[in-house]
Formats: structure tokens, sequence, C-alpha cells
């Protein structure tokens, strides 16, 4: 270990709308919901992460329950901030005579703004970050799905999360063509919530709908293996009293239909942009498939189906960005040129 790394703490984050990861020695050290609770009597944090999720919908007038991300970017400043700093200090540390400046590589959307970027940038700096990069999510999730970025080979990430799908055609370390779309896991839980209330009289909250995603998600109708029916609680429209019905996974499919057709258009758009050397080289590796999203029943058999090329769903797709922020920041020479 050199002396420049023994005096820095070195923190590799996947900020993300959903679920924000650190790694820290290579490890997964933090890996909570993107979710913070305020006192309202006070104005100062009650929870952060998996306990402050657990009061989402559950709050009385004193508490608040926020998500800082709102399609993959800082929609609250003050909160993001507040959630960073709290995050951190989660990192257990060996405590040094000298205090470590803290290094973080934070992988942000590609069609992320100046101003959203900045915005990533203090509220690191904030929350005690003395050097912060930036690394673009596709190629966080290619690195982390195991794909050699830097070879001069045409490959396609799609990474779905919880605020934006980031489609990429990446060759060379750079990325070629690109499309970032805000539609995702958050997309889809608005869906079931739409669906249940259109088709069940039944209002439902996000995290039921989310649970609902979970257990029942698909994105065809047809599975060989499908799960089995979900019970999903919720409110009755018509009498105003709780109610309960089982869901199963082909409603789910049609309730999110819509919404992934607009993830296939943009991977054909993609597609229909990249030049033909490239489109060449992906036809034979096929495209790849990340994020929360990737999890979704199916969707690797529809998007295969619609674009007419292998589909392949990385190694625990849910932490291939966090996984592949990790890799960028320990071989940070090798990818300096990646990372802003």
């Amino acid at each position: 270990m050199s002396l420049f790394s023994f005096l820095t703490r070195e923190v590799a984050m996947d900020l993300g709308t959903a679920n924000s990861i650190i790694i820290f020695n290579d490890k997964i050290v933090v890996d909570e919901p993107s979710v913070v609770a305020i006192d309202k009597r006070t104005n100062k944090l009650a929870a952060v992460g998996k306990d402050a999720k657990l009061m989402q919908g559950k709050t009385n007038p004193y508490y608040e329950t926020i998500r800082p991300l709102k399609g993959g970017v800082i929609a609250d400043y003050e909160t993001a901030n507040l959630m960073i700093r709290e995050l951190i200090k989660k990192i257990n540390v060996r405590r040094t005579i000298i205090p470590p400046s803290l290094r973080m590589v934070i992988c942000i959307p590609s069609g992320i703004t100046n101003v959203e970027e900045r915005a990533v940038r203090e509220a690191a700096e904030q929350a005690g970050a003395k050097d912060v990069r930036l690394i673009h999510e596709p190629m966080a999730a290619a690195i982390g799905a195991g794909i050699d970025v830097l070879e001069p080979l045409g490959n396609m990430i799609v990474d779905i999360g919880g605020g934006t799908a980031e489609i990429a055609v990446i060759s060379l370390g750079g990325i070629a063509c690109s499309k970032s779309v805000r539609i995702a896991g958050d997309e889809f839980n608005d869906n079931i919530v739409e669906y249940m209330r259109k088709q069940h009289n039944m209002n439902i909250g996000e995290r039921k709908a989310e649970e609902t995603k979970i257990a029942v998600g698909a994105a065809i109708p047809d599975l060989d293996s499908p799960p089995e029916d979900f019970a999903v609680q919720g409110t009755d429209i018509m009498t105003g009293l709780p109610k309960e019905i089982n869901i199963n996974y082909k409603e789910i499919a049609h309730a999110l239909d819509k919404s992934i057709a607009k993830i296939e258009e943009a991977v054909a758009e993609v597609l229909s942009i990249t030049s033909p050397e490239l489109a060449s080289d992906i036809y034979h590796t096929g495209i790849y498939l990340a994020g929360g999203g990737a999890l979704l029943r199916g969707l690797d058999k529809r998007i295969s189906n619609r674009v007419k090329l292998s589909v392949h769903v990385a190694e625990d797709p849910l932490r291939a960005v966090a996984r592949g922020t990790g890799i960028a920041l320990k071989n940070y020479e090798k990818f300096t040129f990646l990372i802003r």
C-alpha cells in the first residue's frame, strides 16, 4: 500500500435512485435504500437507509420520509447531503493519528446535465470528500458485468436502475453512442399502482408496489417457471376499507408493457445509430443487462425477440454498477481517462 493510499480513504459509491451502495477495501460495506426520514419537530435526521424505508408510508405528522434522488439525479440537495454523510459514517475504518482524506468515485447517468453533475460533486464534498471523481453509469455497469471496455470491440450495455435506463455502446474505453430514458424501477412501481387502481379499485403504496414487482414482476405473459401468485393488501376505493387480492405475473406483465416497450424502442434507437463496425461486433457479443430492472422475469427474452440479438444478464445485476465503480477505483491508473 502506497503512502498516498495510507493517507487517503478511497470509496466507490453507486448513488442510486432506489439504493445506494458503497465499496471500501474491495468490499460492499453499505447497501441501503436511498431514503431519509426527517423529524419535522426538530428538522433533524431521524433515520436513513433501511430504517427510513421501514417508515415509508407509515409516518405520523411529526415525521417525513424523503427520497432525495429522482430520475437518477439529486432532487433534494440538502437531504442528499445528509444521506451521503450518514452512509459514509457507516464505513468501519481504522482510526489513524492523521485523519485520512476521502477520495470518492461516484457513478452518474450518461444523460446528466452540468448543473446536476455539479450538484453530485458538491453534495459529496459537503459530506467530507476532498477529491470527487465521476464515472458514467453505463461504463461502470459494463466494467461490473465483466466486459473489457478498453478493447477495440463494440459492446452494448443496458443498465436499468431505479430512476433511469441507460443504454450505451462502448468501445476503446469510451461511449460511442448512448441514450438515457427516465423509465426504470420507479416507473414500473407507478405502473403497478395505476393498474391496481384501475383494474381492482384498490389503492396501494409505493412500498407494496415494489414488493409486488419483486414477487411477481415479469416482462412477458408466458414464463417457463412462473412465480406463485402474490397477496397484495391495500385500500378498497369504493368502501375505504382494507382489502387483499391475489395478483399473478401475467397481470404485472400487462401493467408494465408500455414502459418496457419504451425501453425496447430506446435500445433499437441506439442500435440504429451505431456504426456498422460496432454493430457487427454487437451481433456477435450480444447485449448485456445490468441494474435491478434486469431481474424482471423474461426481460432478456423480450428484448432479444425485439432486436433479434442474444441478451445476457450480468451476474448479480443489482450490484453491477457499484462493482464496476469499485474496480475502476481500484485500478485508478488504468481507468484514469474514464473517471472525470
